[in-house]
């Protein structure tokens, strides 16, 4: 139970913020497949296996509910003052879990042509959504008055920024920059915590979005790791990699924005902060799996 709350818990951390997915974290962590399942099987399986999933996605859902409460309450301020510090621990995350993911599905990292271009799809595909992040801004767009052209705008937003956060690379939260979106949805739901109810009805049509948005990629994403394993783990290793670009750029799309991370400000302590925790969990991951 404590595993998978910390486990939910850092997938809310990234999925708050522009830069790295949650979905890259549950990728990180070791159990990436698990959460995929658990989705497909919560709205296409069977009784025994909803049951499995719902228990399963719920010691997920608590960490990243308290998680993404905290980070939208508590941790506004530090995400700003300190992104360098905090974009170092993500670096470090995936500099770290990189060689793990390749060790431990090493058949999936021969060389061929097909896996070649997948990584480098992968790459290029987060690098070029931080680049035209960036080029947009983050101009927010108003939904204090709903109408219909601006509920379709926020339902396809929350379709297409879920499949940001499960996919691992870019954040659904850099995606929602480029609609910008980011910081009305965010103040909406900190609204909410805060008993401030009159965004309600703009945060209930984002989240029909997400559902919908589950439905239309999770199965997608478990074919495509059962059929075609080595491209679609090459494809997630190639969005890892360009995610540490879009991790570089992401305090330029801050709310205040900032520059670009540079060697002066990374943080070579943050940084192997981040690889001690991969280690730790790959470590909690391992004694797990001889037990059992």
């Amino acid at each position: 139970m404590i595993m998978r709350f910390i486990q939910g818990f850092c997938m809310a951390l990234a999925d708050s913020v522009p830069g790295v997915s949650g979905g890259t974290v549950a990728f990180l962590m070791g159990f990436y497949d698990d959460f995929i399942g658990s989705l497909d099987a919560l709205f296409t399986g069977k009784k025994e296996d909803k049951k499995k999933a719902v228990i399963f996605l719920l010691k997920i859902g608590i960490g990243w509910v308290v998680g993404f409460a905290i980070a939208a309450i508590a941790l506004a301020s530090i995400f700003t003052t300190h992104i360098y510090d905090i974009s170092s621990v993500f670096i470090g995350f995936i500099i770290f879990a990189i060689p793990i993911v390749i060790f431990a599905e090493k058949q999936c990292f021969k060389l061929s042509a097909s896996n070649i271009i997948s990584l480098i799809i992968g790459i290029v595909v987060v690098v070029g959504i931080t680049y035209f992040s960036n080029s947009f801004g983050n101009a927010g767009v108003n939904i204090d008055k709903l109408s219909l052209p601006i509920a379709i705008y926020v339902f396809v937003a929350g379709m297409i920024a879920i499949c940001a956060m499960v996919l691992p690379g870019i954040s659904g939260s850099s995606l929602l920059l480029i609609f910008g979106l980011y910081m009305p949805i965010m103040s909406r739901i900190k609204g909410l915590l805060t008993l401030d109810f009159s965004g309600l009805p703009i945060i209930i049509i984002f989240g029909l979005g997400i559902v919908a948005g589950i439905l239309c990629t999770i199965k997608l994403v478990k074919r495509s790791l059962q059929n075609y394993r080595s491209q679609t783990l090459n494809l997630v290793v190639g969005l890892m990699l360009g995610s540490i670009y879009a991790i570089i750029y992401g305090p330029a799309s801050l709310d205040i924005p900032q520059a670009p991370m540079t060697l002066d400000t990374f943080s070579i302590l943050w940084f192997l902060i981040g690889g001690a925790v991969i280690i730790g969990m790959q470590f909690l991951q391992t004694k797990k799996a001889d037990k059992f």
